[in-house]
């Protein structure tokens, strides 16, 4: 899917946004891509002579692929996915400019608003990082 189809889901923007391309998606599972540039802000200090992607960027970008799964719940009006929870994280790959990571997000469970996922990233068929995760649906700007 296009950049334009991930603007209308989420609500992310450059910097910040973390989701290159859409790969597939159904109702309960979806698969996204990010490839990391050597240009991105947080290699400036982390580490400058060693870039890391930052395992909080591996969290958000795989929970952006999760709000991208839950965009359909926040067209009906109900608001934007925010993160409650993360859980279980295990980090297993350092990730660097120039590698390309695929997210994969699973609903487990939907309880009213709130949304519990399993995510994870790998790169090159090996996980970088795995956790799950719950998110629910707060007011929308303006709402």
């Amino acid at each position: 899917m296009t950049r334009e189809a991930i603007y209308a889901a989420i609500p992310h923007r450059p910097p910040m946004l973390l989701v290159d391309e859409i790969v597939r998606q159904d109702e309960e599972t979806i698969v996204c891509r990010k490839t990391f540039h050597a240009d991105e802000y947080f290699f400036q200090g982390h580490y400058p002579d060693f870039p890391l992607v930052p395992g909080v960027i591996l969290c958000e970008a795989t929970m952006q692929c999760g709000a991208i799964l839950l965009s359909k719940f926040a067209a009906e009006g109900k608001g934007v996915p925010v993160a409650t929870r993360l859980s279980d994280v295990k980090f297993k790959k350092m990730i660097r400019p120039g590698d390309t990571i695929e997210m994969e997000v699973k609903l487990t469970e939907r309880m009213a608003d709130a949304f519990f996922m399993q995510g994870k990233a790998t790169c090159a068929g090996k996980v970088a990082v795995r956790f799950d995760f719950a998110c629910t649906l707060a007011p929308a700007p303006g709402a």
